[in-house]
């Protein structure tokens, strides 16, 4: 039957989430050779049943909770049972939904990456329990991308009030909402999102989008505490790859150069992390500081890198580039990046980084050549208007270079 088959899939997804003790079957536990005191037996707690919804979502809730862990296993899973759940709740009898708890655990499947089918299934033909329909609709324009809407239902209700399987969800929810009218608000929400839902890929993910919204309104110490606290708890999830391109692009805005106190806040930052994993933050942050015209920024971590790294490797020759770069357009220390370009072997690099060489010593070239003087251009015969003249791609791309360069210069540390 397509109900027991559906049932067993659950169960193996269980058994693969859940790791029981061994059961001690023999003695009292206290390494006496007697049987011991028959034990009085022990009478089950209450436990109300749960509806179908609640334990579909309760067990996506797990593996997703494994995902924030670092299984790539759960993360290949996830799909398969996203499906799997929906099916089901697609095929629900229309009195399923009179259930307030099981109408909020198909919005938290929603919210938590199940789309929204089902909820507009039930909109559409089932009678939603009292109460619930905002929520419903809410969620519905949340995932449409309607999001004056979703404010306007989703603000009515308090997450605190909501079951564990919906609590976290919904405040982080509504602080994606409140994120660009009410950042202040949207930290809050955050805070929330992470108190109601501890240890799970909901708390991940809200740590993760409160850094930075941190770093976007310049609150650099509660930046740097909840980014040590992220490094520390969830550096093996499986969305941590993200979380430290974001996080090396927000550490180009710290002026390194300038504020020795801000170095010691990030190699303290950074410990959380093992040495290769530093290693390539640091790489991250100093190709940010390039991008963003940060030469000392980009400087300070190519050193640093240059020092986790082995010499003949390719985190090394990479750290060599960045800072290379940044040199040849730092105050009196051209000849020295220079040379420093010219000694990387080009085949140690990945394909973007020795394109990001060939511009790099490009433009040094362009830094020692003297300009040509412009040849005198005859005058334009008397009523002749003006002609517009194509711009060759040799000049265009010496332009870009000229651009980088002010980029660097423009935007670097004062």
């Amino acid at each position: 039957m397509p109900g027991r088959r559906s049932g067993a899939a659950v169960a193996l997804v269980l058994s693969a989430l859940l790791i029981a003790g061994p059961a001690d079957a023999a003695g009292d536990g206290h390494g006496g050779d007697g049987p011991g005191p028959a034990a009085a037996p022990v009478e089950p707690l209450p436990v109300a049943p749960r509806g179908l919804p609640v334990e579909l979502v309760r067990t996506l809730q797990l593996l997703q909770d494994r995902i924030a862990r670092g299984s790539t296993q759960a993360h290949l899973a996830q799909r398969q049972l996203l499906g799997h759940i929906e099916e089901r709740l697609l095929a629900a009898a229309p009195e399923t939904w009179t259930s307030p708890e099981n109408v909020r655990a198909a919005v938290a499947f929603a919210l938590g990456g199940g789309g929204p089918a089902v909820l507009r299934r039930m909109n559409e033909g089932s009678r939603v329990a009292d109460g619930e329909a905002g929520l419903v609709l809410g969620a519905i324009a949340y995932l449409d991308g309607r999001e004056r809407e979703a404010r306007a239902h989703l603000s009515r209700y308090d997450a605190r009030a909501m079951g564990p399987g919906l609590a976290g969800q919904l405040a982080l929810t509504q602080a994606a909402l409140a994120v660009r009218e009410a950042p202040r608000q949207a930290i809050e929400l955050l805070d929330l999102a992470r108190l109601l839902a501890p240890g799970t890929l909901v708390e991940e993910g809200a740590l993760r989008r409160e850094i930075f919204v941190l770093a976007q309104g310049g609150d650099a110490r509660r930046f740097e505490a909840l980014s040590i606290q992220y490094l520390r708890r969830f550096r093996r999830s499986v969305y941590a790859g993200n979380f430290r391109q974001r996080f090396a692009a927000a550490l180009t805005r710290l002026d390194f150069g300038s504020e020795p106190a801000r170095v010691v806040r990030l190699e303290r930052m950074l410990a959380e992390i093992e040495p290769e994993g530093r290693r390539d933050l640091y790489l991250l942050v100093a190709r940010a500081g390039l991008e963003q015209g940060r030469r000392e920024t980009a400087i300070f971590a190519a050193e640093r890198a240059a020092g986790l790294a082995d010499p003949e490797s390719r985190a090394a020759a990479q750290a060599r580039l960045y800072r290379g770069a940044a040199l040849i357009v730092a105050d009196g220390r051209f000849e020295e990046g220079q040379e420093a370009l010219r000694a990387i072997e080009r085949d140690l690099l990945p394909e973007a980084d020795a394109t990001l060489l060939d511009a790099a010593l490009s433009t040094a070239a362009q830094i020692r050549t003297p300009a040509e003087p412009a040849a005198r251009r005859p005058e334009p015969a008397e009523g002749a208007g003006p002609r517009a003249v194509p711009t060759p791609a040799s000049i265009a791309r010496a332009q870009e270079a000229v651009a980088r360069i002010d980029r660097l210069i423009n935007g670097s540390d004062p």
